[in-house]
């Protein structure tokens, strides 16, 4: 199976040797015409996500946003900001759970950073019978964090970092050295650097003992947006909120995986076809964001929705349920927080600015 994608990054390897991981990953996902998120929307084919799983979900993290709108005084106007917001669903949920707030819709200006044009039409069809309701502003669409409004900020990033390039690093008898895409025989295939790394203080002091073999990951582009998150809520207040599976301590292994019709799928087969994503290191987020700001976990998904009341909520709309709802509901609670499910995986971090102490955390 091969693929247009393919094609490019074989001769951009012909043209510039050996391609990084990163480099890989971004053109897989990015490219501005064959890029996985810039053709299609993945939802439902090849994962879902929390928020497409139950209602429950959008509507308890409405109430968290809600709660650190009130904790930083109803700042009017204040950024309700998603990164990387799926088809909609979650800021839907969330709109509809705080539309009885007073003052909290006339306050926000919703911000929803999106690239992908497929994704921002549905986000906008999906957000458009609320809106039409009244009260809101209406949305803007950025292509970065970098352009986020000047104002207090309310930050919700459900699995956004996962789908950000990475680095990998391969630990050798010589040292670490980064690792690479390359063409063999007409396929890509993984392969060391020719040189080690010169200075190993980019990897997290947790891998540096690691032997031969291992595999390291770091994640610059994550890290480097928690780190300007940080520092706008360090100038202008505000919260945001991590959620996506990953681990809490910065530690070695080849968590990149691609996902094509709902099943794993070589990572370097057919570039453009495939969501690629890899674990967050929450570990790493929390280190860049320290400095400005103050970090509230993580915690796991269940903790972290158990805590905001979730099985209260399944209990409410169990009542007004049908037998199969009712049987559905039970379902999604059991899926969003048990730790064979989603529950352990799934980790949940805020970052805040400083007096600021979030629900749930």
């Amino acid at each position: 199976m091969t693929s247009p994608l393919a094609d490019i990054i074989r001769a951009e390897i012909r043209e510039a040797g050996p391609m990084p991981v990163s480099r890989f990953m971004a053109l897989a996902l990015g490219h501005p015409k064959h890029g996985y998120y810039i053709t299609r929307d993945p939802l439902g084919t090849d994962f879902t996500t929390s928020p497409e799983i139950s209602q429950m979900f959008g509507e308890l993290i409405g109430a968290w946003a809600a709660d650190c709108w009130a904790k930083l005084g109803a700042p009017s106007p204040f950024a309700l900001v998603e990164l990387g917001p799926g088809r909609g669903t979650l800021m839907a949920d969330a709109l509809r759970a705080t539309k009885a707030v007073p003052g909290f819709a006339a306050a926000a200006q919703i911000c929803l950073v999106e690239t992908s044009p497929v994704l921002r039409r549905t986000q906008h069809e999906t957000l458009r019978p609320i809106l039409e309701q009244g009260g809101y502003r209406q949305p803007r669409w950025l292509d970065s964090t970098a352009t986020l409004p000047d104002m207090p900020l309310i930050v919700i990033a459900n699995e956004f970092i996962d789908a950000l390039p990475i680095r990998q690093f391969i630990a050798t008898d010589d040292g670490w050295r980064e690792r690479c895409v390359v063409e063999f025989q007409g396929n890509l295939v993984f392969t060391a650097a020719p040189a080690p790394l010169p200075n190993i203080s980019i990897l997290p002091e947790a891998v540096h003992t690691a032997p031969p073999g291992a595999i390291a990951e770091i994640c610059p582009a994550g890290t480097a947006i928690t780190a300007d998150i940080a520092r706008r809520l360090k100038a202008r207040g505000g919260a945001a909120l991590f959620i996506d599976y990953g681990y809490t301590r910065s530690q070695p292994g080849d968590t990149l995986q691609a996902m094509h019709e709902g099943a794993y799928a070589p990572v370097l087969e057919a570039p453009g076809t495939a969501d690629i994503t890899a674990h967050v290191d929450f570990e790493a987020l929390a280190a860049s964001a320290a400095p400005a700001a103050a970090i509230h976990g993580p915690a796991t998904q269940g903790q972290f929705l158990l805590a905001l009341g979730i099985a209260q909520r399944a209990a409410m709309l169990a009542q007004h349920a049908t037998p199969d709802q009712a049987k559905a509901i039970e379902a999604a609670l059991s899926r969003l927080t048990h730790a064979d499910a989603m529950g352990t995986l799934f980790k949940v971090m805020a970052v805040t600015s400083h007096g600021l102490t979030p629900a749930g955390l």
